[in-house]
């Protein structure tokens, strides 16, 4: 082992200063434990625009006393709403009042990401996380009772445990299970602008996903209704024709020719210097090698259809945090009945993005039949969510 090990010894450390991160530091500590976490890049901070939280991760935040900060900065909707984005037409729709916030235990809230991580990273702080930046992580090796995190640079720190929560290109997940991203062929394009730089109006109150041939966009307010976010998402001609480069601006409005004015007119106020191509992995039945637990997108990543990715996450650090307590801190077993619990919900979670994905995009007669029972749907009817929202991690 390396000489330039680190003085003091952690209970954990966390590698990657994400959400998911910085929530499994924030849920370990609130236990008791010490953590070190560790980031990468230079500064903390998030890349992207909005992000849903619902009321399985919403829960978890009151838990950990920050949901009013995440309500303070972000929007409560009063409906999630699925139109046609090429008829315009709605197609149904979710309240999300009272009745459903007795029902799931919590509200629905819409918040910026990088809000978010401000408020996940000032509560790590004020909880005694010891928070590092510029630290290139390169690999974990464990003995029976100690990670060692190896460092660019010749450092070593020692744990108990490590968790690689490095996201989805996850370094530390590579000696574990060592596939490949799987690319989607779908790309994301962005934007969050103050309401009036919007080029049409917007409501305000609702989520909205224009669905649409292979192709929809997402709205909603952000930061207690003064900006609009928006996520237009197309299926890339070029990826499909097996270019390496795809996705690119060029194909956005023709992904979009055939969608109602509301969803052109939305077009205009996305970024278009910058893309999100849309991959996942195939869920996995382990995520631990010795003392290393992987948490997040490192461990299952998502496609976005579900807006699950960021909540499970939160989830995951739930978990890990009250399987420790229960377990005494026998952090084998505590890895172990992480694991078990989460594989089998997570796994679920990316199967149903991966379909919910395919039912958006579809065209033909199956849009057709696919209107028809959305529209004929009744919006009291939770058949399809309650497994997805009652989920009680923290239990």
């Amino acid at each position: 082992m390396s000489s330039n090990r680190a003085v003091d010894r952690q209970d954990v450390v966390v590698v990657g200063g994400g959400i998911g991160g910085l929530a499994a530091a924030l849920a370990l500590r609130l236990q008791g434990q010490s953590v070190r976490l560790l980031e990468r890049a230079a500064e903390f901070g998030e890349v992207g625009a909005g992000l849903q939280l619902a009321p399985n991760a919403t829960r978890i935040l009151r838990e950990w006393g920050v949901l009013d900060q995440v309500l303070a900065a972000g929007v409560e909707p009063h409906r999630l709403v699925l139109r046609d984005a090429v008829s315009g037409d709605e197609l149904t729709h979710l309240d999300l009042d009272d009745e459903f916030r007795t029902r799931f235990g919590a509200p629905y809230v819409v918040v910026h990401r990088s809000d978010l991580h401000r408020i996940l990273v000032d509560a790590c702080r004020d909880a005694g996380v010891l928070l590092e930046t510029n630290c290139h992580v390169e690999r974990v090796e464990s003995t029976d009772d100690t990670a060692f995190t190896y460092c660019a640079g010749g450092r070593v720190l020692e744990s108990h445990v490590a968790l690689g929560v490095d996201g989805l290109n996850s370094t530390l997940r590579d000696g574990i299970v060592g596939d490949q991203p799987v690319a989607s062929g779908y790309v994301a394009y962005r934007g969050a602008v103050a309401v009036e730089e919007m080029p049409a109006e917007v409501n305000l109150d609702e989520v909205v996903a224009w669905i649409g041939p292979t192709c929809h966009l997402v709205q909603y307010a952000l930061r207690q209704r003064q900006m609009v976010n928006q996520v237009a998402v197309f299926r890339s001609p070029a990826f499909d024709r097996g270019e390496s480069d795809w996705g690119g601006p060029e194909e956005l409005d023709d992904a979009f020719r055939n969608c109602c004015e509301p969803v052109r007119n939305g077009l205009a106020s996305l970024w278009r210097d910058r893309r999100w191509q849309m991959h996942d992995r195939e869920p996995v039945d382990n995520w631990i090698s010795g003392r290393l637990l992987l948490l997040g997108d490192a461990a299952h990543p998502v496609l976005q259809y579900l807006a699950q990715g960021a909540c499970q996450a939160l989830e995951d650090a739930a978990t890990i945090a009250r399987e420790a307590s229960e377990h005494n801190n026998d952090w084998p077993t505590a890895l172990q009945a992480t694991q078990q619990a989460r594989i089998p919900r997570t796994a679920r979670v990316q199967r149903n993005a991966r379909t919910w994905g395919d039912i958006w995009h579809i065209d033909g007669v199956g849009r057709l039949l696919r209107n028809e029972l959305l529209t004929n749907r009744d919006p009291h009817d939770y058949t399809h969510i309650d497994w997805l929202y009652t989920a009680r991690e923290t239990e």
